[in-house]
């Protein structure tokens, strides 16, 4: 199977590190122009720098702006006002219990995690069904269907973003156009690191304490690892082809056989 994206623009969105950088690597590696989408120009230089080097003759762009506000949603779209392919990857989290999760919170994830991407599918939908072709994804996650008790804030906005996602796949039906989410399960990212250290001992070793993380607080996964950037970035490779022509208003899964129930 050869995937071909040359002549395609990519546009990846919190894409200066983990699943994003990967994803943008993906891309770039088959063929497409690339765009890196960080919140500051420092950020996206110096990421582009490291993807350049492991990736000699990918072609990557330079698109900074926090997506977040409407000032940096400009500023990317004055960067790049026309995409092929659209990844909506940008995404916060982190743990809080339940009752403890204030109104600015949950607005805060709500805005970050799925307005972002609202907006950008927005902006980009109407050029890609004129020409009659465009892929867009959401990366969604496993908490999106089983919502972990310590984060439900994230696990509502992931969520929301299934039904974002089916709702765009609808609008762009019959287009040429495709609309997909991607759920990824617990994938190993630094942040992720950091997250796995605050519900487990902290004086673990990083393999034991994967080992321990998954074992008493994510015990579906038939994997029974983390899942590597890399993984995600293969299946949003091959759903941002021509070759997925027939995927769209899916939600698929790359979670480690993690979820014990049918995804709608």
């Amino acid at each position: 199977m050869r995937i071909d994206l040359a002549g395609k623009t990519a546009l990846v969105t919190g894409s200066t590190q983990g699943i994003g950088a990967a994803i943008a690597t993906g891309l770039a590696r088959a063929g497409a122009r690339v765009a890196v989408n960080g919140r500051t120009e420092e950020s996206v230089n110096k990421a582009l720098e490291r993807l350049r080097s492991e990736s000699p003759g990918a072609e990557f762009m330079a698109a900074p702006g926090d997506i977040a506000s409407d000032d940096g949603t400009r500023q990317v779209l004055d960067a790049l006002p026309q995409v092929d392919i659209l990844i909506n990857n940008l995404g916060i989290f982190g743990t809080r219990p339940a009752l403890e999760i204030t109104d600015e919170e949950w607005r805060r994830y709500f805005e970050v995690n799925v307005l972002t991407a609202i907006r950008l599918t927005r902006a980009y939908l109407p050029g890609m069904t004129e020409r009659s072709w465009g892929r867009i994804q959401y990366i969604a996650s496993d908490s999106a269907i089983v919502v972990p008790t310590e984060m439900i804030h994230y696990g509502m906005s992931k969520t929301s973003l299934l039904g974002v996602s089916r709702g765009f796949a609808k609008t762009a039906a019959g287009s040429g156009v495709t609309v997909n989410s991607v759920l990824a399960g617990p994938t190993h990212t630094g942040g992720v690191e950091d997250f796995v250290y605050e519900l487990v001992d902290s004086a673990l070793p990083w393999d034991e304490a994967q080992r321990a993380f998954m074992r008493e607080h994510r015990p579906q996964s038939l994997l029974q690892r983390l899942i590597e950037p890399e993984e995600i970035a293969n299946m949003v490779v091959y759903l941002s082809s021509p070759l997925a022509s027939a995927t769209t208003g899916a939600a698929v899964r790359v979670d480690g056989g993690y979820i014990d129930s049918i995804v709608p």
